[in-house]
């Protein structure tokens, strides 16, 4: 069994997804080293195949947010920042006489 068949479509639907799947296959099945997942240079190819088929599905299933999710996205964004900015500075502010201990000031 290829990873074609193990993505969970029927053939017409892969057919309609990935026009350029059948001439693909065609090609890769013209050297049987590169659909054979037990050799080392067809687990990556099919991996590759996989990992593309996987992605085009996700790209073509994804929506732009609409202006309030940008938004709630936006200020969790923001409110990530501050407070990594603020993790980072009382750190700074922390170490700086540890720091000056340990060095000695001379």
């Amino acid at each position: 069994g290829s990873s074609f068949e193990s993505s969970g479509c029927s053939i017409s639907q892969q057919r309609r997804l990935y026009p350029g799947l059948a001439v693909m296959a065609n090609k890769l099945s013209a050297m049987p080293f590169l659909t054979d997942k037990n050799n080392p240079v067809g687990y990556c190819v099919q991996g590759a195949i996989e990992f593309g088929m996987d992605s085009r599905r996700l790209v073509q299933r994804c929506t732009k947010p609409d202006a309030k999710e940008f938004k709630k996205i936006a200020v969790a964004c923001a409110i990530g920042f501050a407070i990594m900015g603020f993790i980072g500075y009382v750190v700074k502010l922390v170490f700086i006489p540890i720091n000056n201990i340990i060095v000695g000031g001379s």
